[in-house]
């Protein structure tokens, strides 16, 4: 039988995913979506890897209710601590916090060293504004995987909402050494998108250019630092003198972005 279900449209708030939510070694994020689509309902006889399979495709289009109805019908004939926590993510995706939370505790229940689920009830605190317990969930995402890039990035977030800046940049610096990229990754969905200060976004796009700097990564440096000065980051004049951006000065391209004035990016 045929169902039809309107996307849902969400609003870019966070990486949520850093937010980043993890799911495996897979990051997900939010993004708009295109309009109506017809998906049919989980079929009785396929099997819970099947409908899995299934349920994965319909979460990468963003139809988050179907793949709901998917992992669902997966758990119904196979019960696996992977299916809850995609679940739960597909849950989170919509906003639906107690549902995700839910199932990520369910996750845990039957595998207490699975990182990821800790990691994504982060998530869930941190939507909530509760930073603390946020914290407390990612570091134990790390303690269990402590190469994931994202789980530090994600901790740097909640140190950053709690505006804790110095352990904010170590957990920043810790990603950053782990994978270079990882805020790109999050351009669009991550921390930034979620601080409703163009101060406080201001800042942290100066401390990244500054942590950038001080790996030698130039030209991420020189894009955080042009950030930092179009939202209007009040001490950025700092960079003439900090020894993070010793070496940034010593390009053509530090006097000259100091010089100008960067048109305000539009809010």
């Amino acid at each position: 039988m045929l169902r039809t279900y309107t996307r849902l449209v969400v609003t870019v708030l966070g990486c949520l995913t850093s937010v980043c939510i993890a799911q495996n070694t897979q990051t997900d994020r939010i993004q708009l979506a295109p309009p109506l689509m017809q998906v049919l309902s989980p079929p009785k006889d396929a099997s819970p890897q099947d409908l899995e399979k299934q349920g994965d495709e319909l979460r990468a289009q963003k139809e988050y209710l179907d793949a709901i109805d998917y992992y669902r019908a997966a758990i119904a004939k196979q019960t696996t601590p992977a299916l809850f926590n995609k679940l739960g993510i597909a849950e989170l995706m919509l906003e639906r916090y107690r549902d995700a939370g839910r199932d990520f505790e369910r996750a845990l229940k039957l595998d207490r060293k699975f990182a990821e689920p800790y990691n994504n009830l982060g998530v869930v605190d941190y939507k909530r504004k509760k930073y603390g317990s946020a914290i407390k969930l990612y570091k134990k995402s790390i303690e269990l995987v402590p190469d994931s890039a994202s789980f530090y990035s994600n901790l740097g977030a909640a140190y950053f909402a709690k505006k804790n800046f110095e352990l904010a940049s170590q957990a920043y610096a810790e990603a950053i050494r782990l994978d270079p990229e990882v805020f790109e990754h999050t351009s669009h969905t991550g921390i930034a998108a979620q601080l409703v200060s163009s101060e406080d976004r201001a800042h942290y796009e100066y401390v990244l250019a500054k942590l950038y700097a001080k790996v030698g990564d130039k030209d991420r440096s020189f894009e955080f630092l042009r950030k930092a000065m179009e939202d209007g980051y009040k001490g950025v004049n700092e960079a003439n003198t900090a020894p993070e951006f010793a070496e940034l000065r010593k390009d053509t391209r530090f006097a000259d972005l100091m010089k100008q004035k960067p048109p305000a990016l539009p809010e």
